[in-house]
């Protein structure tokens, strides 16, 4: 839908999210898949979420980082996978331009605070394993309500500047964005403006909120497993190896796929590539995140099993 301007000029009031509209035998099981995916997904994490708020054994700030997450990786799946399910069963991908750009924004804007909030959930394990002398000290519970805090803040403030650099572009058609969902770079190829100012603020976004803190959580791991290594006790290496050998693989993918998706120019060859990427930090990520973080630690396990009986056998 366009509406006129001047002289042949149109403007686009609204785009088609092409999205797996290539893949038409595939609607079905496509949607099955996503559905289940987006259920499980929401269930793990307001489970962890639920826990860490009944348990008063959980309440650190291992946890509190991790609670947090989790309420991220819930607003992540609820701003992406319900208007992709909506497209796969009902076959309209017409998004308003309003109604992109939203969703636009509360994706950068989740995506820039989950970078920022994995970075500080690595320098939580850094102190807690190479200088565990000062790490209440230095994690109080005031500390962890400003770094969280500056997590979501700091996410939501710097995506202010893509959504109003997204605004001020022209769109004259074509109107069909070749994701699932309103992204920048497949934004910015639909406008009438020059794309390379759009370029380099893509790049630069993703040099400072991904790639920064990616290197920050890198080297915080370096110093993790050089202590690591020095623990005299077999088991002790192996308890601190089993805390972090997780959250280190998690981040790598996130990371990886994130900085390739954006970081690298996008061609006719990596478009395909590049969506397929962006299912793994979009979609997986806060699938496999309630698994690897929580589920899997013994202390979470334990307050599992502890509500469930207290479930069960409620007290009179």
């Amino acid at each position: 839908m366009a509406s006129q301007e001047q002289g042949n000029q149109t403007s686009v009031t609204e785009f088609i999210l092409l999205g797996f509209g290539d893949l038409p035998g595939l609607q079905v099981p496509l949607f099955l898949l996503f559905l289940v995916i987006y259920l499980v997904t929401m269930a793990g994490n307001s489970l962890i979420v639920l826990l860490f708020v009944a348990d008063r054994h959980l309440h650190t700030p291992m946890y509190f980082f991790l609670g947090n997450l989790s309420c991220l990786e819930i607003c992540y799946s609820c701003t992406l996978l319900p208007r992709l399910l909506a497209g796969l069963l009902a076959g309209d991908r017409t998004i308003s331009f309003t109604g992109c750009l939203t969703q636009y924004y509360f994706f950068s804007a989740l995506v820039a605070t989950e970078c920022l909030l994995l970075s500080v959930m690595s320098y939580d394990r850094y102190l807690a394993i190479c200088n565990p002398l000062h790490y209440a000290a230095q994690m109080s519970g005031r500390s962890c309500l400003q770094m969280a805090g500056g997590s979501w803040i700091g996410g939501f403030l710097a995506c202010c500047i893509s959504i109003v650099s997204i605004s001020q572009l022209t769109f004259c058609g074509p109107n069909g964005i070749d994701h699932f969902f309103c992204d920048f770079i497949p934004l910015a190829k639909l406008s009438c403006n020059h794309p390379l100012l759009m370029d380099m603020l893509a790049f630069t976004a993703c040099l400072i909120f991904a790639l920064v803190p990616f290197l920050l959580t890198l080297a915080s791991y370096v110093c993790i497993i050089s202590t690591i290594l020095r623990i005299n006790s077999t088991t002790g290496r192996q308890k601190a190896f089993s805390t972090c050998s997780s959250h280190l693989i998690v981040v790598s993918i996130f990371y990886g796929a994130l900085l390739i998706a954006y970081m690298f120019p996008t061609t006719d060859r990596l478009s395909h590539f590049k969506k397929v990427l962006s299912v793994s930090y979009t979609v997986l990520t806060p699938l496999v995140n309630p698994l690897i973080y929580a589920l899997r630690n013994r202390e979470v396990q334990e307050a599992l099993c502890k509500t469930c009986r207290e479930l069960r056998f409620p007290r009179l």
